[in-house]
């Protein structure tokens, strides 16, 4: 029950100014002036303007409403290492039990966890949710059964947003210890084919401060893209730099991992990653052009067009011994430089395109030996032939016919055609999405109307025209890679004739595979992520993949069945549980899927801590106290504290009663209203008409 006294004034607020200045004036008036019942004069003035203020007796029934204690539950990975989460439920079923034996209290059990889109554990996040409707004065306490590894800690009991104290629970043990690696700016792009340094240390931590790390060097395992490259012993606590080559274009996946220390609480951090974009350099192309035709400019046009090719072009019209009394203003100034291109700096270059090229004695036969040789070393050799492949100074009756993959018969085949995708030019990433095939039925793509006839001799026929005969064959040649067009008539599709065809996804798709483009290889294994859900791609040219193999960062291993989508193409789906890294793997080929950071702020640091937490506990006058085993776990006991700014004590901890109520009803009485007031204002008059009248 509360009383107290209201006033809703009768008049507006000015009036009642002047009125009572007014009165009070009249009241001033009659005092100095000494008169008879001047007093009960002016205090009926009074009684008067105070009549018009509408005095009212108000009061109020309350209900109190019960406080709220929050019990803040670490869900973090962190937390669920070791004996911890046995550890953290005893201590929620202890401390539900001794709150259930308070009067007054409502708990609100609120969990927080690292997330997939959030670094570190966000306590004091989820503290704010789920108090966001608690008025602040029913807030009694808040007890976080933890590990102590809470990465939002407010930097004042200000940013808390209420005035009542902090409890911890500390969960693990004080013998903890803990290994990981640690990165020093690691790189973030690179050019493809450069070494890169990297900096890191291997870093052993224990729970309790004052413990040694013990002596002993450690061996650290270095990989690229989940392919062992190195192994190095190493000091802990000590930087070590290594230097690591990107390998190709896109993302090199960089893993640094040492080896498990003696009792250690989590291997699942011993090793850090990191990306390097890796970023090619202009790709190198010399192109040769051979017997002039109408298509000659298709291919320099499609490369001149890349924005990643650097083209070298050379169009040969003449031998060098053909003497007929051309004027020099009508020669091409720029001679064939044979021996710098194809000796001295062959190596420079990714790929190597003859278009209608045949011998005519420009170049000598030990620079098509080079050739060959430059192929099998890991080089790229386009060969777009046509009548001059099938006639006596074909380029396979050279030495490149070690490297070639088809054998022309010596006829040609000129007949209108559609260029059809074979059952391998169904599944190879060159050919496999080209607009305008269509399975079983004819292409949306115009006619060609020659091509060289040739029997295939190794690697994959992708293309065919009249007959199944071989128009588009791929072929890798020791370390290197070949591809032959059996047919000069792609440039058909460039002018537009009969609508065209996809001529610049093919012919693109084709050097770019010759060099080595990760996304166009025959046999990958690739993942993406979004969210929590990861979907892995397998591509192949062989048989059907059954199933992988996902090994999760804390290192368990289960299977993920794949299915196919499209040929030669097989996809399947797991939903990750866990941050980190994952490795898939078919047996021969392995991928990795990152979920959250590469190198997430949770499992940077894992045995158990009071640091991060002591500022705030201490400030609100709340306690730390351990948890002890989970066999026989200890909480303090609760108790409520009106006033003080401490807490907790030797066994017991503290929370604030609330202060809040509810409304339920409110009864007022006027002072001066009705017969109340209007016996007062006449006992009043007749006090001062009887003064007066003496």
């Amino acid at each position: 029950m509360n009383l107290s006294i209201s006033f809703a004034p009768l008049l507006d607020p000015v009036w009642l100014i002047v009125l009572g200045g007014l009165a009070g004036l009249a009241a001033l008036a009659a005092l100095l002036a000494r008169g008879p019942g001047s007093v009960l004069r002016a205090g009926l003035l009074g009684l008067f303007v105070l009549a018009l203020l509408n005095p009212s007796l108000r009061q109020e029934d309350r209900e109190p409403l019960p406080g709220v204690v929050a019990v803040v539950l670490d869900r973090s990975t962190s937390q669920g290492l070791d004996a911890r989460p046995q550890q953290s439920e005893a201590a929620r079923a202890e401390l539900a039990e001794r709150l259930a034996g308070l009067r007054d209290v409502e708990v609100r059990w609120i969990e927080a966890s690292a997330g997939f889109d959030a670094d570190g554990t966000r306590a004091f996040e989820a503290l704010a949710r789920g108090l966001a409707d608690v008025p602040t004065e029913r807030i009694g306490g808040v007890v976080m059964i933890t590990d102590g590894r809470v990465h939002d800690v407010p930097e004042d009991t200000a940013a808390l947003g209420f005035d009542a104290p902090v409890h911890v629970l500390l969960t693990g043990r004080p013998d903890e210890r803990d290994r990981r690696v640690v990165l020093h700016n690691p790189p973030r792009f690179a050019i493809v084919g450069e070494e890169k340094r990297v900096d890191f240390r291997v870093v052993d931590t224990f729970a309790d401060p004052a413990a040694s790390v013990g002596g002993g060097r450690v061996e650290v395992t270095i990989r690229r893209d989940g392919q062992d490259i190195a192994t190095r012993r190493v000091t802990p606590g000590e930087t070590t730099s290594i230097n690591i080559e990107i390998t190709h274009g896109g993302a090199n996946i960089i893993e640094i991992e040492a080896e498990a220390a003696d009792r250690e609480i989590t291997e699942s951090n011993n090793r850090a990653v990191f990306v390097t974009e890796g970023i090619r350099e202009n790709l190198r192309v010399l192109l040769v052009s051979g017997e002039p035709h109408a298509g000659e400019r298709t291919w320099r046009n499609i490369l001149k067009s890349d924005a990643a090719v650097d083209l070298v072009h050379f169009t040969i019209l003449r031998p060098p011994e053909k003497q007929d009394g051309t004027p020099i203003s009508q020669l091409s100034l720029t001679a064939f430089p044979t021996r710098e291109l194809f000796q001295e700096k062959i190596e420079e270059f990714d790929l190597i395109i003859f278009d209608r090229y045949r011998r005519r004695g420009v170049l000598p036969i030990i620079y098509f030996d080079n050739i060959a040789r430059y192929v099998r070393d890991g080089g790229a050799l386009l060969v777009a032939a046509g009548p001059d492949y099938a006639g006596p100074g074909s380029l396979f009756r050279t030495p490149l016919s070690q490297v070639l993959p088809a054998s022309p018969t010596g006829s040609l085949v000129e007949e209108a055609f559609l260029p059809r995708l074979s059952d391998p030019g169904d599944r190879h990433p060159i050919t496999a999405e080209l607009e305008g095939a269509r399975a079983n039925e004819d292409p949306d793509w115009s006619r060609w109307f020659r091509q060289v006839d040739a029997t295939v001799d190794r690697g994959d026929i992708l293309m065919s025209g009249p007959a199944d005969k071989p128009l588009l064959v791929v072929s890798r040649e020791d370390e290197g890679r070949v591809a032959l067009f059996l047919s000069d008539h792609a440039w058909l599709w460039a002018r537009g004739f009969e609508g065209g065809g996809p001529y610049v996804g093919l012919l693109r798709r084709l050097a770019h595979w010759l060099m080595r483009e990760p996304a166009l290889e025959e046999e990958a294994l690739t993942t993406r992520t979004r969210g929590r859900a990861v979907t892995i791609t397998r591509r192949t040219m062989g048989e059907a993949p059954e199933r992988v193999r996902v090994t999760g960062p804390d290192g368990t291993a289960s299977d993920v069945a794949l299915s196919e989508v499209r040929p030669g193409v097989y996809e399947g789906q797991f939903a990750a549980q866990d941050l980190g890294l994952f490795r898939i793997s078919d047996g021969e080929l392995t991928a990795l899927a990152s979920i959250g950071p590469l190198d997430p702020r949770e499992l940077a640091e894992v045995t158990r801590t009071s640091l991060p937490l002591s500022p705030i506990v201490e400030a609100t006058g709340g306690a730390i106290t351990e948890t002890g085993p989970a066999d026989d776990v200890s909480v303090p006991r609760i108790l409520p504290v009106r006033s003080g700014n401490t807490f907790a004590g030797n066994g017991w901890i503290g929370i604030k009663p609330s202060s809040a109520s509810v409304l339920r009803g409110v009864d007022a009485l006027a002072l001066l209203g009705g017969l109340l007031g209007l016996l007062a204002l006449l006992g009043a008059l007749a006090a001062t008409w009887y003064r007066e009248g003496r």
